[in-house]
């Protein structure tokens, strides 16, 4: 099997044009999720939480896991959050990946093939209309610049309420990682997915009580200190409310002829909703605020109904 500095030198001939974001793109801070068995989960957290322990301080990330029995809808799988500056969220994963190839093919000889292995992430429906591009022109980018498969769910598959997507990765670990490389550079540019750093791991509704997952328990107090207050552009989450951004020329489809669309949003997800005045816009941004405000299950809702308004103007053009 390759070793890790082989699989970057590969990458770096493999993709000889620079594309690489500037250093301080790189320490935005941001976050990935993505889907893993239970047994991987226990790998992950190893001996009394001393593997993601370690991963952590390697990486200087935050790792948070689901509970037991905490799936994603649909799924037998845990979901894993990794937050912290880009270039330290793609540290961890790969130490994360590499762990997994360990333990289920051992070390590997030198120049050996590197089995193919599936990486399942988790994305906000509003942010897969950047990953695909227009006509399917990122994402065809990005599996030609990483010679990883990639196929993102279908909408039709989400289950009511659900305001998440699987962006499938497959390949070796080098040709993973290059495609969560070009994916998290991409969804990083879109506002409302560092809003959603925030959004709890569990699915109410869908799974058993909500927890904020194992890995809770597990962070340094200074990475804490040093991250907790990281929320993204005008982010505001207190207790059941929720206040996310919506471009001010799409306002108008929320609310729709005389407050239509706003009413039956409300209604059939049981949230309040609010929008900020004309003026009123989230800090550095257009986006003017809506706030939500209900059970967790509510706030899903609503904040589905309110994307796939959106999504409709932006997929017209």
């Amino acid at each position: 099997m390759q070793s890790h500095d082989s699989r970057l030198a590969n990458g770096a001939r493999r993709n000889n044009k620079s594309t690489s974001p500037t250093r301080d793109y790189r320490e935005k801070i941001t976050y990935l999720k993505f889907l893993i068995s239970n047994a991987e989960a226990g790998i992950v957290i190893g001996k009394g939480g001393c593997t993601v322990s370690d991963f952590q301080s390697q990486s200087e990330t935050l790792i948070q896991l689901s509970r037991n029995y905490e799936f994603f809808p649909g799924t037998s799988d845990r979901i894993v959050m990794v937050s912290g500056p880009i270039n330290c969220v793609l540290k961890a994963v790969e130490l994360i990946l590499e762990k997994f190839l360990n333990e289920t093919y051992g070390e590997g000889e030198e120049g050996e093939d590197e089995p193919s292995s599936k990486l399942a992430l988790v994305v906000p429906h509003s942010c897969c209309g950047g990953i695909i591009g227009k006509g399917g022109s990122n994402i065809k980018s990005f599996k030609e610049s990483s010679q990883a498969g990639i196929k993102i769910s279908s909408q039709n598959d989400l289950y009511i309420g659900l305001s998440d997507r699987l962006v499938t990765v497959v390949g070796t670990i080098s040709e993973q990682m290059r495609a969560v490389d070009l994916i998290l550079q991409k969804l990083t540019e879109n506002p409302y997915y560092t809003q959603s750093m925030n959004v709890p791991l569990s699915y109410a509704g869908y799974n058993v009580a909500n927890s904020n997952g194992v890995g809770a328990k597990m962070f340094t107090n200074s990475y804490q200190n040093k991250y907790q207050h990281n929320k993204g552009p005008g982010v505001l989450q207190e207790g059941n409310s929720v206040t996310i951004g919506v471009a001010d020329e799409y306002i108008g489809l929320v609310v729709g002829r005389g407050g239509k669309n706003l009413r039956e949003i409300s209604q059939i997800s049981g949230a309040l909703i609010k929008i900020s005045n004309r003026d009123d816009f989230i800090s550095g941004t257009t986006d003017r605020k809506v706030t939500i405000t209900g059970s967790q299950r509510a706030i899903r809702v609503a904040e589905d109904m309110i994307n796939r308004k959106v999504d409709i103007a932006f997929e017209q053009y």
